[in-house]
């Protein structure tokens, strides 16, 4: 499975690179304007900065609703760098977009995924990735893990080379999840990672080790 990291901090993304173990980011506009990001040319800077960075892909997203800025806005993401996805959202003319791109071998993500129908249509457009948004189905009481269970049942059904990016991941346990179901990729906040690293008993035997090196030296 794929880890990529859903954050336009770049001192985390750096983070995560250094780590050794990063695949790509994800972004979009909320997540750009936490960091202070704001203004067409500054975004659009912003991404070429994250793509030096990292080494895999980078989902850039669409701010245009309408199929002709989409497709305006995307040709101008995939421009920016070869490593740029594009991001569009999973509505009709999202789903235009989709096909319009795919026809032109551009890559892209189909975002903001909430059932195995949105999943299918996207997968049928040639989208690289879909983004089914677990932690926002649990908010509201609904299996987000499902979802991805079924995504994964109905693309390996019929052989589909879109990638499961299972997003808004929230916590550890997601990402072991996910990975048990199938996705072909995860992208959270850092410490969804870092929390891979923590168990106890790995802390005390390490403490174990040294303490009794020590006794030796």
């Amino acid at each position: 499975m794929k880890f990529f990291i859903d954050t336009a901090n770049l001192g985390q993304i750096q983070e995560a690179q250094d780590l050794g173990v990063l695949d790509g980011v994800t972004t979009n506009p909320s997540l750009m304007a936490k960091e202070g990001i704001t203004g067409r040319d500054n975004i659009l800077k912003h991404y070429v900065d994250i793509c030096n960075i990292v080494d895999g892909d980078v989902s850039a997203e669409v701010i245009a609703t309408d199929y002709d800025g989409m497709i305006k806005e995307g040709q101008e993401l995939a421009d920016l760098h070869e490593q740029i996805v594009v991001k569009l959202p999973m509505i009709k003319d999202g789903i235009k977009a989709c096909k319009y791109f795919s026809d032109k071998e551009i890559r892209t993500n189909v975002t903001l995924v909430f059932s195995a129908g949105q999943a299918i249509l996207a997968a049928k457009a040639g989208a690289t990735y879909v983004s089914p948004f677990i932690g926002r189905l649990d908010d509201i009481s609904t299996d987000g893990l499902n979802l991805i269970a079924e995504i994964r049942h109905i693309y390996d059904n019929y052989a589909f080379n879109t990638q499961i990016l299972a997003a808004s991941v929230r916590h550890t346990m997601h990402v072991i999840d996910c990975a048990k179901i199938g996705a072909d990729v995860m992208t959270g906040p850092l410490k969804s990672i870092e929390g891979l690293l923590k168990h106890p008993l790995t802390d005390i035997g390490l403490a174990k080790f040294l303490e009794d090196y020590k006794k030796g030296n």
